[in-house]
């Protein structure tokens, strides 16, 4: 709760990873705050009133999880808000001519967003999701220790690039420094 709201604040692509983290995490304890509470914030320890609000955001999140049928698999409908809100964006600042360097990177990335699309088993997604589901399959890959590829580093590097120079777009659009509100499409 504490971290997520930082990196809300920090950084829109963290917090996305972190919160698809969380809603994993989540199922790992089977939906079960108990285990939660014993797994995740008793260890954490501090202010009594800082636990209770811990407890009560896990158990606000597993609620939304059960209710938007998101409980074995999938992501919450807010963290499926946020990559729209990152893809408009994208597509908004791609179709500016003021935002060349963004485009560059956009276009150095896209190959690897087309290849890992083409290998998508599941049902296909945007780019923007493709680009976040590449950087969280290699964060769980190296967070179990599991070896990653030349290959794979050089494309999970060029998507990095790229994902972080649209979450400061996007920072920046919140804040209305991107575009005037007159631009705005």
């Amino acid at each position: 709760m504490i971290i997520a709201s930082q990196k809300r604040k920090e950084n829109i692509a963290e917090y996305l990873l972190y919160m698809w983290q969380i809603e994993d995490l989540i199922r790992a304890n089977g939906l079960d705050i108990e285990k939660i509470r014993a797994s995740v914030i008793n260890p954490i320890g501090g202010e009594p009133e800082t636990l209770r609000q811990m407890s009560d955001w896990y158990e606000s999140l597993i609620d939304m999880m059960r209710r938007e049928g998101v409980a074995e698999k999938g992501h919450l409908q807010m963290n499926k808000n946020i990559i729209g809100n990152l893809a408009q964006l994208n597509k908004e600042i791609l179709a500016d001519p003021r935002f060349d360097d963004y485009r560059k990177e956009y276009y150095k990335t896209l190959p690897y967003i087309v290849e890992l699309r083409a290998k998508a088993k599941d049902e296909p997604v945007g780019e923007i999701e493709t680009c976040f589901t590449a950087l969280y399959g290699v964060l769980m890959m190296r967070l179990s220790g599991k070896e990653i590829s030349a290959a794979t580093a050089e494309a999970v590097a060029q998507i990095a690039r790229f994902v972080a120079m649209l979450a400061k777009c996007f920072h920046l659009d919140e804040e209305d420094r991107l575009f005037t509100p007159q631009e705005k499409k």
